[in-house]
């Protein structure tokens, strides 16, 4: 008896890293993630490595069914280490760890919003050959052929999220024709990180079985158009509820906007921000930091629901559809928690 592992990891290509994954056949029963053995790759071949020492090691994180070939296989994310065992450069993953293990007592939730857009050859899917369809308006979770595009992909992908024990919560039609978007979380900061690398490569994954591809570029059309992001809503335990929880939430809210620390996130919020954070389309300048009540157009919007109740989240508007999940939840993390802990707010 044997089983297939697929192995999927984040490779090295910069400004924006791609998905990679290959097959393992394993005997037996499908084994829990301690039983899942390390596996070398080329790391010549996805920027992660020089030909002349080109081995690099793929270390188990997270496994689940595969939704794809079913039966007894799975998928396994792994990060990428050096052979000395110690993470590689582009391992992103292994900072975040240690953030949250500083932070763990402050138990931050992340949920993230995934914007993407499909794309058949050299054009979204719904934009006429030669032309543009009719302005923005109707397509936001909208209905009906004329103005909704990918719905089979959209539906294709959650039923498999969901059949792999993803912590799915949503999608919706979003604001350009043959733009979507799925919610992953609330989760803890590693759960909702790899989960939605997992996410993202059943995406891509379940594309291909409908001749479509998906993309993740924050600014797929340029002009008049919405671009794509990856909204990340976020909370600790202090924001949540209790006495005070409403002063931390303004606490994490002006901790974002201190000394360096705008500039310090935008840049590492995904490559092209620039392009899509214009101030126009819902967005905030990317080199100006605001936060409000119900406003999408600040760098940080505090839900109407989260001032009714004077407790519960905030939500970054910044992220680019393309941002490393790593590299966002352990910014926030890292500023937002110093920030409370200081303020005795935990």
């Amino acid at each position: 008896m044997t089983f297939k592992a697929e192995y999927i990891w984040i490779d090295g290509t910069e400004p924006t890293a791609k998905l990679r994954s290959k097959t393992k056949i394993l005997p037996g029963a499908p084994a829990g993630l301690a039983e899942l053995p390390l596996w070398g790759f080329d790391g010549s071949s996805t920027n992660q490595a020089k030909g002349h020492a080109s081995d690099r090691v793929l270390r188990p994180v997270f496994v689940c069914p595969d939704p794809i070939r079913g039966g007894d296989d799975v998928l396994v994310l792994c990060e990428v280490l050096n052979t000395d065992m110690t993470p590689h450069s582009s391992n992103t993953r292994a900072l975040l760890a240690e953030v949250e293990e500083r932070f763990a007592a402050q138990e931050p939730v992340f949920g993230i919003e995934q914007e993407y857009t499909f794309f058949a050859g050299e054009r979204p899917l719904g934009f006429p050959v030669g032309g543009f369809p009719a302005p923005q308006g109707g397509y936001y979770c909208g209905v009906g052929a004329d103005e909704i595009h990918g719905r089979p992909v959209v539906e294709a992908h959650l039923e498999n999220c969901l059949a792999a024990g993803l912590g799915i919560s949503g999608i919706n039609a979003e604001v350009m024709p043959g733009q979507w978007e799925f919610q992953v979380g609330p989760l803890a900061p590693l759960e909702v990180s790899d989960q939605l690398w997992v996410a993202r490569w059943l995406l891509y994954r379940t594309a291909e079985d409908h001749e479509v591809s998906a993309t993740l570029d924050p600014k797929p059309v340029k002009g008049d158009w919405n671009g794509a992001g990856a909204h990340t809503n976020f909370s600790t335990r202090a924001m949540r509820g209790g006495a005070g929880a409403y002063d931390a939430i303004i606490t994490a809210c002006e901790s974002l906007g201190e000394g360096s620390k705008p500039m310090d996130h935008v840049k590492n919020y995904g490559a092209g921000i620039d392009d899509r954070l214009t101030g126009l389309h819902e967005t905030a300048p990317w080199n100006e930091y605001s936060y409000g009540v119900s406003d999408r157009g600040a760098s940080v919007r505090i839900p109407w629901q989260v001032e009714k109740d004077g407790e519960g989240y905030i939500e970054d508007r910044r992220p680019n559809a393309n941002v490393d999940p790593y590299v966002v939840t352990r910014l926030m993390v890292d500023t937002c928690c110093a920030a409370l802990e200081k303020a005795g707010q935990v």
